[in-house]
Formats: C-alpha cells, sequence, structure tokens
C-alpha cells in the first residue's frame, strides 16, 4: 500500500498572509468557526488537510482580510478559494494571478 504525502512544503497561503499583513494570530481572531493557531500553522506548513478543513482556512483568510478594508475596497476584494492557498488542492494553478494585487499594492506598497 503506497502512503499519501503528508508534508507538502510551505503553502500560497503563507505568502497570501505575508502580502496581506495578516497573522495567524488574525486568522485565528476573525473566524467564526472554531479555528486554532496549530490548524493554521499545519495548513501553511503543508500538512495535507481535508477538503473542508481547506475551506475553513480560505473562509478565515477571507474574513481576516475583509475587516481590514476599506468600504471602497470591500466591493472589488475577490475572495480566495482554497484552490488558490493551496498547492495540493484539486485545480490548483501555481500560475494564477492574484486578483487582488492591484490592490495589495496599493494597501501595502514595497518598502
Amino acid at each position: 500500500m503506497e502512503m499519501e504525502e503528508r508534508d507538502l512544503g510551505t503553502q500560497p497561503l503563507e505568502a497570501i498572509m505575508q502580502r496581506w499583513g495578516v497573522s495567524n494570530h488574525d486568522l485565528v481572531e476573525d473566524s467564526p468557526e472554531q479555528l486554532t493557531h496549530k490548524q493554521i500553522q499545519r495548513a501553511k506548513a503543508g500538512r495535507r488537510l481535508t477538503l473542508k478543513m481547506m475551506m475553513k482556512v480560505a473562509r478565515s483568510l477571507n474574513i481576516a482580510i475583509w475587516n481590514r478594508l476599506s468600504k471602497q475596497n470591500k466591493e472589488t476584494f475577490v475572495e480566495y478559494l482554497h484552490k488558490d492557498i493551496f498547492s495540493y488542492a484539486k485545480d490548483y494553478n501555481p500560475d494564477k494571478a492574484d486578483p487582488n494585487e492591484a490592490m495589495i499594492q496599493a494597501l501595502h506598497p514595497k518598502k
């Protein structure tokens, strides 16, 4: 029986969180669901999660970002899907451009 790879390396989730300036704590605090710091660490580190858990992390990420946006930016923010933040998710596309790139650049210009 072949064992499935469980450690899949740092996930796109980590880079997206850094670019938005969102911490693990922000995700746990802002999530309306039960989400722990350990779950976020595992998600970022590339431990294989269930689809349900990937979707929970994606929802929490979107809420954490949303809570930090102005009313105007909320209107144009494109929510991230689980397949945007986990490289092992079905239909993940590493070449997909971030739909919020212009907003990130405007809010968090590179130093």
